[in-house]
């Protein structure tokens, strides 16, 4: 394949972290999700972004990370 990275649609993306289409899709209305590209008016994934995202999300201590509820005290 030239050396040419892979590319994810929403719905391939969607099924590798099985979470629905919609929730991909607020992620990018709301900047929180892997950045994309755009071909041909459809939004693609770059497997070298979502891998990216995907270690900007882990916990760096177990139930302390990006996005994780802090719990309520006193």
């Amino acid at each position: 394949m030239n050396g040419l990275e892979s590319l994810l649609s929403i719905e391939e993306l969607a099924e590798y972290l099985d979470v629905p289409v919609t929730t991909i899709r607020d992620w990018r209305t709301d900047s929180k999700g892997p950045c994309a590209i755009k071909v041909g008016g459809r939004v693609r994934f770059a497997t070298s972004d979502v891998a990216a995202w995907l270690s900007s999300q882990r916990e760096t201590v177990p139930g302390d990370g990006p996005g994780w509820r802090q719990p309520v005290t006193g």
